[in-house]
């Protein structure tokens, strides 16, 4: 019964004039009595209801469907056109709609996943995923501050800027197919055991980002001694291209086993040179000797400062934008309160893990200005020093109308 009513969907069957007359002869103009129960089958008022069903629409728009021909003999009497194979395919109208209505939910979903912003200051890369550019040579990414990536300042805080400059270093290696295992290690590095230690960062911070701001970050390396390599990065507002962070820094190679400073291998060498660029620093070299504090010299120490396991990374030491925060830790307040970081030099020189406990002194220049310098020292509680860092901070109300940075061109 269902078959029957799903074929005739497609293929209506249509009475025959035989059967329109012999029914009529049968029922005649009358009533009928049928046990009892009488019944008017008069054409005036008899009315059947069949098949109730709406319009087919396409695209919100209501399809006619022509009616059925109807043809009249000789007495004046309607009839269909006799039943051939012609007047029994399908209503291809209903088809058709359903066809269209499959390829516009195909489209609507194709159009979802090719989702572009409809306005300029919305995110440009909106996954945060990096590109290519520059000859190959720089690496861009994007970055949308988060609400979690704000200070008490309402601005970015400083390990959220080191942050994006450690991720986009890292993507930039595992773009150029070099990224195998550990932090950056090339496959040659692996074979060698060796991994990628930073040992000096420079970071001049010209305006920091709020809430909700798009920053984008350009990185790139260049050659440094015989066995270093400098990584710059620029950071900029991606919808106004002001200029809001340069940093640039000196790594070298740590056997992991041993955990010893490493000599760079000819074979890794060659893995890494293709993308070197021949550039100058993005920060120039502040050759100021870094002072080492002590308990005499150092006018704020803070003790027992300890590593939780989540500031670890794969490399099984501390990450080097955790020491960061722990030299702060020594800062007085007012200065935090009422000035923020501007530049910062850094040396680390020693790396530590797990079960290290650690100690954190600052001692305060006066210039005679608005601007204030420190003097920071990390040591272990044995006393051995693990990072020297100068920072200065400004007013919190100073503007910074520097220039405008522009990636270094190739000059090779």
């Amino acid at each position: 019964m269902v078959a029957t009513a799903a074929t005739s969907s497609f293929f209506p069957v249509t009475p025959s004039p035989d059967s329109s007359d012999s029914k009529k002869k049968r029922l005649g103009n009358g009533s009928i009595n049928l046990g009892g129960i009488k019944s008017k089958t008069s054409s005036g008022n008899l009315q059947v209801k069949a098949n109730a069903q709406a319009p087919p629409k396409i695209n919100g728009t209501k399809v006619v469907t022509p009616p059925a021909e109807v043809f009249k003999n000789e007495d004046g009497v309607s009839f269909h056109p006799p039943r051939t194979f012609i007047n029994q395919l399908p209503d291809w109208s209903m088809l058709l709609a359903a066809i269209t209505t499959v390829f516009l939910a195909a489209e609507k979903q194709w159009m979802m996943l090719d989702w572009k912003p409809k306005r300029p200051d919305m995110l440009i890369d909106p996954f945060g995923i990096g590109k290519i550019v520059q000859d190959g040579l720089v690496f861009r990414q994007n970055f949308s501050i988060r609400s979690y990536e704000i200070g008490a300042d309402q601005t970015a805080s400083i390990e959220t800027v080191m942050n994006h400059l450690q991720e986009t270093a890292l993507n930039h290696v595992g773009s150029a197919g070099l990224l195998v295992d550990g932090f950056g290690s090339t496959p040659e590095m692996c074979k060698k055991n060796l991994i990628w230690v930073v040992t000096r960062m420079q970071v001049v911070v010209d305006r920091y980002p709020t809430w909700g701001n798009v920053v984008q970050v350009d990185t790139w390396v260049s050659a440094s001694g015989k066995n270093c390599m400098r990584r710059d990065w620029l950071v900029r507002d991606s919808k106004t291209g002001e200029v809001l962070t340069r940093a640039s820094s000196i790594w070298v190679m740590m056997n992991k086993v041993t955990r010893r400073l490493s000599k760079m291998p000819e074979e890794v060498r060659g893995e890494i040179e293709p993308y070197f660029m021949n550039s100058e620093p993005v920060v120039a070299e502040d050759g100021r000797k870094l002072v080492k504090l002590d308990d005499s010299s150092a006018e704020f120490v803070r003790k027992g400062l300890t590593p939780r396991w989540s500031d670890l990374d794969v490399n099984q030491h501390v990450n080097n934008v955790k020491y960061i925060g722990w030299i702060l830790e020594s800062a007085p307040l007012p200065i935090l309160e009422t000035h923020e970081l501007s530049s910062m030099t850094l040396e680390y020189r020693k790396e530590c893990g797990r079960d290290s406990v650690l100690q954190s002194l600052t001692a305060v220049s006066d210039n005679g200005t608005d601007e204030i310098e420190c003097q920071h020292l990390l040591r272990l509680e044995g006393g051995s020093e693990v990072m020297r860092g100068r920072t200065q901070w400004r007013p919190n109300n100073a503007k910074i109308s520097g220039n405008v940075g522009q990636i270094p061109a190739d000059t090779a």
